[in-house]
Parts: C-alpha cells; structure tokens; sequence
C-alpha cells in the first residue's frame, strides 16, 4: 500500500480519489491488521493531500479565465502556472 510521492503526483485526480475512497471501505469494514491499517490510512492522509492540491490547482485555472459580458465564448485565458 506504499507509493513513493512521485507516484503519487503521477496520479490523475480522479485516480487517486477512487484508491481513496478504496482505502476507507477498507478501513470502515475493519478486515485488515493494525500494520495494514495504519499503512493504508498513512497512504490515505497522502492520496487526500493530493487531491486537495489538484482541485486548488483546479480552482486556480478557473478563476484565470477571461469570461466575456456576452454569451459568447471567452476571448482569451492564461496557460495555467502553479507558481504564481
């Protein structure tokens, strides 16, 4: 249950919410060793920090959009930089 953190940054959002949400079914059904359990919830707290980070990120691209007045679409947006 162990990934180095480059694996998990490799991860897409929805990837790493669904071994999430994996890693609590498992938990809540409690059919694991104390050793299994707190490795999982360790990769938990991980996978959680992860996704937290990639909807702020997500956040972030949204709020650079230039959206017209108009219905039309928007006339112009800014490649998305973590950094500023």
């Amino acid at each position: 249950m162990t990934d180095t953190p480059s694996q998990s940054a490799d991860l897409s959002f929805e990837d790493a919410l669904r071994q999430l949400e994996e890693i609590v079914s498992v938990l809540e059904r409690g059919d694991i060793s104390l050793d299994e359990a707190i490795a999982a919830y360790e990769k938990g707290t991980s996978l959680k920090a992860h996704c937290q980070k990639r909807l702020e990120e997500a956040r972030l691209k949204v709020e650079k959009i230039d959206v017209p007045t108009t219905s039309d679409a928007p006339q112009s947006s800014q490649p998305f930089d973590p950094a500023s």
